[in-house]
């Protein structure tokens, strides 16, 4: 009897039984909401961003049985994010996700911002700052409950924000990290309030916030700085995981003109069409090309379906 129980215990070391991670169904993971969840760079291209990290991650340790970041797009505030999540195009994806994250709020707030990178100075008007962080409290709600009825079956996490300007002077910052405070704060008490999840990402930049924001012109951070956010996302969720700076890939930025250029290419259209374009990614089994968001699905090898919807080009310098 011992001599089994010894042979039992041999076994079970030579094939671990699965963790949470493993156990998990494949999640089918949708990201909403500004550029942050779009991805784009310090220098106004696409590439990989914190949502492309977690389904990176996912795929290779949890299982991914579908990614989508269609309903994202730079410059979205969070009434925009509210509109495309009530929109047609986003039913269908909505009802297949079990897990959703959300980066929505901030464009609302640094819209009212004026910022000079020359001589680091910051200013904003409080009054329509309160009334803003007032406007993105009800829309976060709304997207709440609308993710409530149209993603039943998803996990919410709503994504906090970091200080989008380290290089400014420091005797000009107080007053707007005290508004970012606020707007975190909004975010997790709506989040709460509705049973999802909050991940504050504030810490993981305070240190290192100028190098992890490498362009003083530029709200949005290195890849290094979107690894830090998805394993902000990974600390806060049930999956035992987290992103190593070796396993993100060399940068690869796509610029928004060569994306377009290629999206109208994909759909059959001359370089002089105009600027609403269908909006399409795939990734391929090895996701090398996650980050390259204009492809065709066709082009690619047998992966993803991810979906289109319809985007207009617009810029988004200062905001997420």
């Amino acid at each position: 009897m011992r001599q089994l129980v010894l042979l039992v215990g041999t076994l079970l070391l030579l094939f671990p039984q699965p963790g949470p991670a493993q156990a998990a169904a494949p999640a089918a993971y949708v990201a909403l909401g500004d550029s942050l969840a779009a991805g784009q760079t310090p220098d106004r291209a696409i590439d990989l961003g914190y949502a492309d990290m977690i389904a990176m991650k996912l795929r290779r340790h949890a299982g991914l049985a579908f990614y989508s970041k269609d309903l994202s797009y730079p410059g979205f505030t969070s009434g925009q994010v509210l509109e495309r999540v009530r929109s047609d195009e986003a039913r269908p994806v909505l009802e297949r996700a079990t897990l959703i994250t959300v980066s929505a709020g901030a464009n609302d707030l640094l819209g009212l911002v004026r910022y000079d990178p020359g001589s680091g100075t910051l200013a904003y008007d409080r009054i329509p700052a309160d009334y803003a962080l007032d406007g993105v409290r009800k829309n976060v709600s709304a997207i709440l409950d609308e993710l409530a009825e149209r993603a039943p079956r998803a996990k919410i996490y709503i994504m906090g924000y970091y200080f989008p300007y380290p290089h400014a002077r420091e005797q000009m910052k107080p007053g707007l990290r005290k508004e970012l405070g606020r707007l975190n704060a909004i975010l997790k008490q709506e989040a709460e309030s509705a049973g999802a999840v909050f991940v504050p990402v504030k810490k993981a930049f305070a240190a290192e916030d100028s190098r992890l924001l490498p362009n003083p012109s530029d709200v949005h951070p290195s890849l290094e700085g979107y690894r830090r956010m998805a394993n902000a996302f990974f600390e806060h969720s049930p999956y035992r995981l987290s992103i190593q700076p070796w396993e993100v890939p060399p940068a690869n930025p796509v610029s928004f003109g060569e994306m377009n250029r290629r999206m109208k290419q994909a759909d059959g259209r001359s370089a002089d069409a105009g600027d609403e374009l269908p909006f399409r990614m795939a990734i391929d089994e090895q996701f090398q090309g996650i980050h390259a968001i204009y492809f065709n699905p066709s082009e690619c090898r047998r992966g993803f379906y991810i979906g289109t919807s319809r985007y207009t080009r617009k810029s988004a310098l200062h905001k997420y």
